[in-house]
């Protein structure tokens, strides 16, 4: 005997939430109902997936290795009841979108719009999170599509590119290294580099881009930024110079601040993509997506 998709599920709950009355709300079953249903997995299995104490539940390590499995197994299945509900009508239905907090302002603003307008029964759901949070969710199965930034560490993940972005050396406006019409990586690694906080993958892409990956002290000592919106606002307070994205400088990021951006000596760019999970029933709905994106 096999489990079954619904004990699964479950198990998948129980790890999340910590508790049977907890994964009994989120599955909408009544505790005994769940607890059952746990039980006749460890039958099944021939082994303990959980162990009770006063603090919740802990899973024991076949119980780890089976919530490990049963997200792939429900993931496969979830694309499977979605591949068949949109079989023939490409990107539409439920469409679960993550984007980073570095594209998602700027982008999304036209391309929603577009998405609305050519793929009308799509019903689009969107979570702005860092990537590497978002990857994880894809290969949970709790994303469809990532629109995020490369370079990063795609094991286990398929992208398609939308365009190129372009990095910019930003400073305060009346800096020495504004003088000239480009600037070198080198004059602003010498600077005091102000960079988004770690868990941005603009941080190390910024960092590649002036030769210097991997240095952790950058952004210490409180200037490091939670956002472009903060970032901009303490170099344009003098407190450092950075690089910004060039699409959000085009969409006005540093209008209101007395920031000046120039181009960086041999160019730095990052690759926006689509990425969704190896293997997942709804990559080509994330080809046709990037597709989309790319005429923006």
């Amino acid at each position: 005997m096999l489990p079954t998709l619904r004990q699964l599920q479950y198990l998948k709950l129980l790890a999340e939430h910590g508790s049977f009355s907890k994964a009994a709300d989120a599955a909408h079953v009544t505790q005994p109902t769940l607890s059952a249903g746990i039980q006749e997995l460890e039958r099944t299995l021939g082994a303990p997936v959980v162990d009770r104490a006063r603090t919740g539940v802990i899973l024991t390590p076949v119980g780890e290795e089976a919530v490990t499995r049963a997200q792939d197994v429900l993931a496969r299945a979830e694309d499977l009841v979605q591949a068949a509900r949109s079989a023939g009508r490409p990107l539409s239905g439920r469409f679960r979108l993550g984007v980073i907090p570095t594209i998602a302002p700027f982008m999304l603003p036209k391309a929603l719009p577009v998405l609305r307008k050519d793929f009308p029964e799509l019903r689009l759901f969107l979570r702005e999170d860092l990537t590497g949070k978002l990857v994880t969710l894809l290969k949970a199965g709790s994303l469809d599509a990532a629109l995020i930034a490369l370079p990063y560490d795609m094991t286990g993940i398929q992208t398609a590119e939308v365009g190129q972005d372009e990095l910019l050396a930003a400073a305060p406006v009346n800096h020495p290294l504004t003088a000239a019409a480009s600037i070198s990586p080198q004059d602003l690694a010498a600077e005091e580099l102000i960079l988004l906080e770690d868990g941005h993958c603009l941080r190390d892409q910024a960092l590649g881009a002036c030769g210097i990956d991997g240095r952790s002290d950058v952004g210490e000592a409180g200037f490091a930024a939670t956002s472009l919106a903060t970032l901009v606002q303490m170099v344009g307070s003098g407190l450092g110079v950075s690089l910004l994205p060039a699409m959000a400088v085009e969409a006005g990021l540093t209008d209101d601040a007395p920031v000046a951006v120039r181009p960086l000596v041999g160019g730095a760019r990052r690759e926006v993509a689509v990425a969704w999970r190896a293997g997942s029933s709804r990559g080509a709905e994330a080809r046709l997506l990037a597709d989309t994106l790319r005429t923006l």
